[in-house]
């Protein structure tokens, strides 16, 4: 437990000083929000947004995006550019145990996302006037699958050879999840093509699952069904694939 808290404190030392982690972590979300929030306001609206105003519907929306910033662009980055560095390769040849490594990495993803997390649902019950989650218990379950997901996609991608391999896969998901899963556009707006990307990404069921229970709706146990099956295929893709050097 010694080497895991150290380990902890040094990767949290190191996800700080990216200006990336910054950015799309903490900043990122709270942009959106502040947009958002500006240009509709939070009144409910039966034909867009689930029914609930558009706060309502976008800040457990953007907590969940916090952890897909993190599982899709500072976790897999980082561990390349360890393979890069040799990094990886001399852990492995430590007596320090992998779990440590990979241990002390999810420590600090789940850090910053509660800390992105609480900073958008901070500052918007401080700037609009948002409802609060119906199921507090449900909306962290929820989020903790999210931080599930994102961890074993993020571990995923970081099979790329390359950080700027990486950096690019994770960006391109990013930004695709992002406006077509239901972070950006409500769904209803999407048409064609738009609509069909929309139901293939693990986000759109991810903010269903992180939704329901703020907003006040039942579990859905086939949004649970397909996140897990996304789930235990990036995590089986990721053994797999995972390399040390």
């Amino acid at each position: 437990m010694h080497a895991l808290a150290r380990s902890t404190s040094i990767e949290a030392k190191l996800f700080l000083r990216e200006p990336l982690t910054v950015v799309f972590t903490l900043a990122l979300p709270l942009l959106f929000l502040f947009v958002m929030g500006g240009v509709f306001g939070n009144n409910p609206n039966h034909h867009y947004y689930r029914g609930v105003g558009a706060l309502d519907y976008y800040v457990p929306a953007y907590c969940a995006l916090v952890w897909a910033a993190v599982g899709l662009l500072v976790l897999p980055v980082h561990l390349v550019r360890y393979r890069e560095d040799g990094v990886l390769r001399r852990l492995r040849a430590s007596a320090a145990p992998p779990w440590t490594l990979f241990g002390a990495q999810a420590a600090v993803a789940f850090g910053i996302s509660l800390v992105g997390s609480l900073l958008v649902i901070g500052l918007a019950s401080v700037t609009y006037d948002i409802h609060f989650p119906h199921s507090v218990a449900g909306f962290a379950g929820a989020w903790l699958l999210c931080g599930v997901l994102f961890c074993a996609l993020g571990l995923m991608l970081a099979a790329i050879p390359s950080s700027r391999g990486a950096l690019g896969a994770g960006l391109g998901l990013f930004f695709v999840m992002m406006i077509l899963s239901g972070a950006g556009p409500p769904p209803e707006v999407l048409t064609g093509a738009m609509h069909w990307v929309h139901n293939m990404l693990p986000l759109t069921y991810m903010l269903r699952l992180v939704q329901d229970p703020w907003l006040g709706k039942p579990w859905s146990m086939a949004d649970t069904a397909v996140v897990a099956g996304f789930t235990v295929a990036a995590a089986v893709a990721a053994r797999f694939t995972f390399r040390w050097e």
